[in-house]
């Protein structure tokens, strides 16, 4: 099932999208929800993020074909840090290419959301906790990631964290390849077989650090191929079994 979150009038209300249609839901997407008769073009809505997470979790160096690109040990944990909810970008959104930045990077990532609050879960349980599963972009500010040594200012300027299109909420975890493509060229070409912690022991490990919150997002790293955006050039993160997220870079 795929779950969208989408502008009706002024309304943000949810959907199910089913051949090119949006069929309205009732109720709550983390709980029980129900499928309505009314519908809409999914060629003409205006997309919004499919979640409004308190946080994103993301994961660094989770490819084994990145960690040999940067010629980099495989980390014995997973390394995690946080973006704010306020980098949150939809589907078809700008992102913006900030002044002091000098070099913009995509960064083509796996997403989970989160369904109920998360706590020391252990990995046997953890997909009981997954609601689907997004599209993510780990847009990155890479000059300022080396000039900081550290990355919470290179990841978390506005529109920094695309995430969607929309929420899948049924994925072949042993098999999804996933792929960017800036203007419509491939960058990156790898599939999650490739992770060095798969999902159950992320949520595992990083719900022991952190409460996970309904609609929090874990972004599961991304893999070899990481390269620069300017403005004017449209990034696609596409998940096979999910779909295409879509942006536009323009001039903050």
């Amino acid at each position: 099932m795929r779950i969208v979150r989408f502008i009706v009038g002024k309304r943000p209300t949810y959907g199910v999208v089913e051949d090119g249609v949006v069929r309205e839901i009732r109720g709550d997407i983390f709980g029980r929800f129900s499928v309505t008769a009314k519908t809409h073009s999914l060629k003409r809505i205006r997309f919004l993020a499919p979640v409004e997470p308190s946080k994103i979790v993301a994961v660094g160096l989770n490819y084994r074909d990145h960690a040999e690109e940067l010629k980099q040990d495989v980390p014995e944990e997973p390394i995690i840090f946080l973006k704010p909810p306020t980098a949150v970008l939809p589907h078809r959104g700008k992102i913006l290419y900030p002044k002091p930045c000098g070099r913009l990077d995509y960064e083509a990532e796996l997403g989970i959301v989160i369904k109920r609050t998360a706590r020391a879960v252990s990995a046997e349980r953890a997909l009981r906790y997954v609601l689907g599963y997004v599209c993510c972009n780990d847009v990155t500010a890479r000059d300022l990631q080396r000039k900081d040594g550290q990355w919470t200012r290179a990841k978390s300027f506005n529109t920094f964290a695309p995430i969607g299109p929309w929420i899948e909420t049924e994925l072949d975890l042993s098999d999804a390849p996933i792929r960017a493509y800036l203007n419509g060229v491939i960058r990156q070409d790898s599939n999650i077989n490739n992770f060095i912690f798969d999902v159950p022991y992320l949520i595992h490990f990083i719900s022991t650090v952190m409460t996970l919150y309904p609609g929090d997002v874990i972004s599961t790293g991304t893999p070899s191929g990481v390269g620069p955006m300017q403005p004017g050039d449209t990034i696609e993160i596409e998940v096979e079994g999910i779909g295409r997220l879509s942006n536009t870079i323009v001039r903050g």
